[in-house]
């Protein structure tokens, strides 16, 4: 098990990088577990899920952009 003040501070940062109560608590399990495999899996995995988000939002806004452009043009 680990220190309760560590635990805390990767449970804040699993927070703070929007993971869902679920991966927080598998990612702990298996920090608890010593899985450093599958904890880096869950985080490869978040991780692409916020990428797939910020292409989304990133086709959005070149949309806006070229409306912009057109309506200045």
């Amino acid at each position: 098990m680990m220190n309760p003040d560590y635990r805390d501070a990767i449970v804040q940062n699993l927070k703070d990088a929007g993971c869902s109560a679920g991966i927080i608590e598998n990612f702990l399990r298996y920090f608890d577990e010593n899985q450093k495999e599958k904890q880096l899996e869950l985080l490869e995995i978040h991780r692409n899920q916020l990428l797939t988000q910020i292409h989304k939002e990133e086709k959005k806004i070149s949309c806006l952009d070229y409306l912009i452009y057109q309506i200045k043009k």
